[in-house]
Formats: structure tokens, C-alpha cells, sequence
């Protein structure tokens, strides 16, 4: 599985080190470990949500154990990533895949094949130098040319293909980007540098793949904030983490992958795409931010009215677009809360894993808001249980937010 990670400032990297064998391997340990404690020892059947799939996590882990999962992401990136990671693959795909690897390496090497056209990215130097991106260009080319579309051999392809591309970036969006010549052609020694390292992705993710889970997983393209819409109960457990608020847009951390992999064309979409998702504040989401207003069914709380208002008059100017942000937030988490109950099977457990926040050194009790919204609801049983430490901050934890539906 491919993890991103961010370092410094939107520095991505891959945590390769492995924890188990198959895909499990190549998820990573933290999140593994939360998910493994909530779900093992279930009883034979257990069916698991997760609304928020995320890179499959939860998914994967329960399928992996047996037991059966739903789970719903709005980027359809993410929903490609987990149901590639959760599918079973014949010792043929193996074999396929491996010996595709090898044709693609070739029409690389031999200049066989037109390159794809280089992704619009913005800026796109500061991403990959001249011949790390004309060598992803002929190798994507060669991915199509040697993988049918839809075939369990393009599927794993492109996972080694992501992990790839971030190895062969700059890793660091901070630095001042270079300038290189247009040539079009790669360097016979670079091109073989850079094979290598898509050779040997290509033999860790099939490594993965050879472990087939023992449980079944659905992953749907869907809105989790209108339930409904998208799944059908009932569930014995869920367990998932969604987006925090902390303005962090995961549409602008995963675009690499999505303009390589064609999920995006253009930064109009992909500020499209961050609107929608919830806690997304990139490109237009914020401009359209400036313009919403609270839906008339919003969450209606005491404790949030006065986060709101505290944020929205400290020094800056930028208090009160910070209060529509959080208020956003959490009125599309009620919506999404709302419609969980009719999916829940009685007794049914849920496991929210969520991080507070700071804005202007008002601190955001988002386990606190989220346990009142249970309590509205009719859960019982609400515990607040804190997890880590997020950062160097202190005041900054990740939080097991759970309750019983009874």
C-alpha cells in the first residue's frame, strides 16, 4: 500500500518497512495496530463500515481477518487505490504482472513507445526534474501499451508506478526548482537507474499481492454525508477516520497520483473535488467558502457557538473565514452522523479516530463535539479515549471517539 506521509512543508514519502506479510506489509503500523485492537476476536460475520475509506485501511485489515467490509470515499482515486488492495489475484496475474513489467522496462529502454504527455501540474519542475519526468512519461506510455485497461496486470503496474513517481521526485516542494532543457529523450544511465527502482516496486507490490484476504470488501463511490445514497445496513461495527479540521485538503496531497493516473485534468476540478469533500480548503473551496452560509438543520451546540465566535474575532483577518471553515466542518459531519443509525445493526459499536485543532490559539475539542453529536443522536456509551500525541504540540491528540447504537 502506498503511504503519504508529509515532512516538513508538503514533503511526501513512502514508509516501505514492512510489519506483516501481503498488503498489510505495506500499510502503515500505526494504523494497522488502531484497527487490528477493534476488530480482532469478532465474531465470525461481523460486518464492517468504514464511510471514510481513505488508502483502504480499515478494509483491508478486516478482509484480511475474515470478515466483511463496506467502505466509501468521494475521490475516486482513493476508491481505485482500495479496490485494487483488496481484490484476489491468481498466481497468473502474478506472473502476468512481473513479465509486463519486463516488456514495459523494454519499450522504455528502446524509446519504443510515445511518451504520454507530461501531467499539468503546476510548476511541474519543482515536483521531478527533466529526466526523472521524461522517463515517468515513457514509462506510463508503455504501462498502457503492455497491460490491457482493467486488467488485474495494469492495476498492479500502476500501484508500483505510484510508488515510484514520489521516489523519483524532488521529496521537497520547498526548494528552488531548476532549470532543464526540453529534450525529449532520457539518459541511457538514468534510464536504467529509474527502471531498477520501478522493477523493484513492481516486485514488492506482487509480494503484497499474493496474500488474497479472506474476507470480501465493497468500495463505493459515494458522499458520506448522504448515507443513505451509498450503503445499505446493517453494520456491526465501524470503524474509520475521517478528515480533521485543520484545513489540510488530501485532494492536494494525493494529485500527483491523480494527474499521472488521469483522476485529474486541470486544478479547477480538483478544487471541485475538495469542495466537496468534507474539510476541504483549497483553490475555489475557499473562495466559495467567503459565500456559505449555515443550513437551517446545522448542528446546533453550545460549546461549538463558542469556539465559532472565539475564532471568528481574534486578531487576524482571517477569523471569521477560519469560523465558516469550522463550522462547515462540523454541520457536514452532523450530516453525515445523521445517517448513520439506520445502517447500524443493535448493539452495533462505532470508532471515530479524530484530532483536535488550533486556530489562532483557540483550541477546537473536536472529540468533545463529536461525542455531543453521538449523545444527540441516541448513542450511548460514549467514550473520548485519547490515542497519541499528533505533532510536537502538546495540545495536539488524536482521540478514539466511541459509542454503542442501541
Amino acid at each position: 500500500m502506498i503511504e503519504l506521509r508529509q515532512h516538513a512543508e508538503y514533503t511526501y514519502k513512502f514508509n516501505a518497512k514492512s510489519g506483516r506479510h501481503g498488503w498489510l506489509r505495506l500499510t502503515p503500523a500505526y494504523s494497522r495496530r488502531i484497527v487490528e485492537s477493534l476488530i480482532l476476536g469478532r465474531p465470525q460475520g461481523t460486518r464492517v463500515f468504514d464511510p471514510f475509506c481513505g488508502t483502504g485501511t480499515t478494509a483491508l485489515c478486516a478482509s484480511s481477518h475474515g470478515y466483511e467490509c463496506v467502505t466509501i470515499d468521494i475521490n475516486p482515486f482513493l476508491v481505485w487505490l482500495a479496490t485494487v488492495k483488496t481484490a484476489s489475484y491468481s498466481p497468473e496475474d502474478i506472473a502476468a504482472t512481473a513479465e509486463a513489467c519486463k516488456q514495459a522496462l523494454a519499450l522504455v529502454a528502446q524509446s519504443a513507445v510515445e511518451p504520454c504527455p507530461a501531467p499539468p501540474i503546476w510548476n511541474i519542475t519543482r515536483w521531478w526534474n527533466e529526466d526523472a519526468r521524461i522517463f515517468l512519461q515513457f514509462l506510463r506510455a508503455a504501462i498502457d501499451a503492455v497491460a490491457p485497461k482493467e486488467s488485474p496486470v495494469r492495476s498492479l503496474l500502476l500501484v508500483a508506478f505510484c510508488r515510484t513517481l514520489m521516489m523519483v521526485s524532488n521529496a521537497a516542494f520547498d526548494h528552488q526548482s531548476m532549470s532543464f532543457k526540453d529534450s525529449g529523450r532520457l539518459r541511457p544511465e538514468l534510464e536504467a537507474h529509474y527502471g531498477s527502482m520501478f522493477e523493484a516496486n513492481v516486485s514488492f507490490v506482487l509480494e503484497g499481492a499474493k496474500e488474497n484476504p479472506a474476507g470480501s470488501v465493497s468500495v463505493v463511490l459515494g458522499d458520506s454525508r448522504h448515507l443513505g445514497n451509498v450503503a445499505r445496513g446493517s453494520f456491526d461495527i465501524v470503524i474509520t477516520s475521517p478528515p480533521y479540521a485543520n484545513r489540510m485538503s488530501y485532494v492536494r496531497e494525493l494529485r500527483p497520483y491523480m494527474y499521472w493516473l488521469n483522476y485529474l485534468d486541470n486544478g479547477h476540478d480538483a478544487g471541485e473535488l475538495d469542495w466537496l469533500a468534507i474539510g476541504g480548503t483549497w483553490g475555489i473551496a475557499t473562495s466559495r467558502l467567503m459565500d456559505w452560509e449555515r443550513p437551517s438543520e446545522h448542528f446546533q451546540s453550545t460549546l461549538l457557538d463558542g469556539v465559532l465566535d472565539t475564532i471568528a474575532h481574534t486578531d487576524n483577518r482571517n477569523g471569521a473565514l477560519l469560523a465558516r471553515y469550522v463550522a462547515k466542518y462540523f454541520d457536514d459531519v452532523w450530516a453525515h452522523l445523521s445517517g448513520l443509525p439506520p445502517l447500524l445493526a443493535r448493539g452495533a459499536e462505532v470508532h471515530y479516530i479524530v484530532g483536535n485543532s488550533t486556530f489562532y490559539g483557540t483550541m477546537v475539542p473536536t472529540e468533545k463535539l463529536y461525542a455531543e453529536m453521538f449523545r444527540v443522536l441516541g448513542f450511548t456509551a460514549i467514550e473520548c479515549k485519547p490515542i497519541r500525541k499528533r505533532n510536537s504540540k502538546k495540545e495536539l491528540i488524536e482521540f478514539d471517539v466511541s459509542a454503542r447504537w442501541t
